[in-house]
C-alpha cells in the first residue's frame, strides 16, 4: 500500500532559512570591504573572488595555508563569545605562510553551521576581518554552509584559507641556518588555537569561576584571548634582516615545531630560564598535574614564534621587534647535533 507524499516541500522545510543567508551576505560586505588592498579584481558575492599578483614580484611563488580554530570552539560555545575565533581562523593559517616569507595577499573562510544565526555568524566574520587588516590582507570570499542535523543548535564549525605571495630567490627555508645562530622567541598573547583540549580538560577538572579575576582580567578572557599576528612586524624586519628561520609554535609546541626548519645535523638548544611562562601557562600546569615535557609539546607556553639569524645580527633583530612591540626573549642557539639527541632541547 502507498502512502502518499507531503505537497510542496520547500527548503525551508527541511530547516535551511534562505533569508538569514541573505541578511548575512549584506552583514559583512562593509566588514569585508575594509580588508581591500590592491590586487583584489572581485571579492565578496561571486561565485569565485579574483586576485592580481603585483607586479612587484619578479619571481613571485604562491604560498598557501589552511586551518581551523579546534576545540577552542566549545570554549566560545560555553562563554557565548563569538567576537575574538575569527580572529584566531585566520591567525593560524596567515602566521603559517609568513615563516616562508609570504606576504598574505588574501583570505577565504569557511563557516558551517546547523541552523544560521545571523547575529552570532556576523561576529565571526567582524572578528575574521579584522583578523585580516591585522595581517594586510584581504577578505575577498567565502562559504555559509546551513546543514540541518549535522550541528548541534548554537555550535558551528570555522575553517580558512590563505594565500601569499614571496619573492623567490627570499624563500625561508631553514636552509641558511648554521651552528652559532640564535634563537630568539616572540610572546604569544595566550594559549593561542592549540591545546584547548588539554585546556577544556583541566577546566572540568578544576571546576573555576571562569568569571574571577586572574592577573587583573577575567579568566574567562585570558582563555579566550586570540591568537596574536605576527606578520606586519616580521614582514618589515624581513626588508632589514637575512633571516634564517620562521617557526610558527601551534600544536606541539617549540619541541615539535622548531624542528621542521631544521637540517638533521642540527639542533637547538633552549634555555628553560631564559623566559618566563605566563601566569595562564602556570595555572594551567599545576591545576592539571601537567609535566614539562607534557606543556613543551602541547602548549606554545609564551612563545608564539621563533626568529632564527646570524649571532652578529641578534641585538639588531631584537631591537626592531621590540620597536615595532614585540616582547622578545632571546631563548637559545643553534649547534650540532650529537647522535641520538632530539632537535630541540629545553634545558
Amino acid at each position: 500500500m502507498s502512502t502518499k507524499p507531503p505537497v510542496s516541500l520547500s527548503y525551508r522545510d527541511a530547516g535551511v532559512d534562505i533569508d538569514a543567508g541573505d541578511a548575512l551576505i549584506e552583514a559583512i560586505k562593509p566588514f569585508a570591504k575594509r580588508t581591500m588592498r590592491d590586487g583584489v579584481l572581485a571579492g565578496i558575492g561571486g561565485f569565485g573572488a579574483l586576485f592580481e599578483v603585483s607586479k612587484k614580484y619578479r619571481e613571485p611563488v604562491l604560498v598557501s595555508g589552511t586551518d581551523g580554530v579546534g576545540t577552542k570552539l566549545k570554549l566560545a560555545f560555553h562563554l557565548n563569545r563569538h567576537d575574538t575565533v575569527g580572529i584566531d581562523l585566520v591567525a593560524m593559517s596567515v602566521n603559517d605562510i609568513l615563516v616562508q616569507g609570504a606576504e598574505p595577499l588574501f583570505f577565504l573562510d569557511y563557516f558551517a553551521c546547523g541552523r544560521l544565526d545571523v547575529a552570532t555568524a556576523t561576529d565571526v566574520i567582524k572578528g575574521i576581518a579584522a583578523g585580516c587588516e591585522q595581517a594586510g590582507c584581504a577578505l575577498i570570499g567565502g562559504e555559509t554552509a546551513e546543514m540541518p542535523s549535522m550541528y548541534p543548535d548554537g555550535e558551528y564549525d570555522l575553517a580558512g584559507f590563505a594565500v601569499g605571495a614571496v619573492e623567490k630567490s627570499r624563500i625561508i627555508d631553514g636552509k641558511k641556518i648554521s651552528p652559532g645562530d640564535v634563537v630568539l622567541g616572540l610572546a604569544s598573547s595566550g594559549a593561542h588555537s592549540n591545546g584547548y583540549s588539554l585546556v577544556r580538560k583541566i577546566l572540568d577538572v578544576a571546576k573555576p569561576d571562569l568569571n574571577a579575576d586572574f592577573h587583573g582580567r577575567p579568566l574567562s578572557d585570558v582563555l579566550i584571548a586570540p591568537t596574536r599576528i605576527y606578520v606586519k612586524p616580521l614582514l618589515a624586519l624581513m626588508e632589514k634582516i637575512d633571516i634564517h628561520g620562521l617557526v610558527h609554535i601551534t600544536g606541539g609546541g617549540l619541541v615539535e615545531n622548531i624542528p621542521r626548519v631544521l637540517q638533521p645535523e642540527l639542533t637547538a638548544v633552549l634555555h628553560r630560564d631564559a623566559w618566563q611562562m605566563p601566569p595562564l601557562f602556570t595555572w594551567l600546569q599545576q591545576h592539571g598535574g601537567v609535566e614539562d615535557a607534557e606543556m613543551h609539546r602541547v602548549f606554545n607556553c609564551g612563545i608564539g614564534m621563533t626568529v632564527i639569524v646570524a649571532k652578529d645580527k641578534a641585538d639588531e633583530t631584537e631591537a626592531m621587534l621590540r620597536q615595532s612591540g614585540e616582547t622578545v626573549f632571546r631563548l637559545g642557539e643553534i649547534r650540532e647535533r650529537q647522535q641520538g639527541e632530539p632537535q630541540t632541547i629545553v634545558e
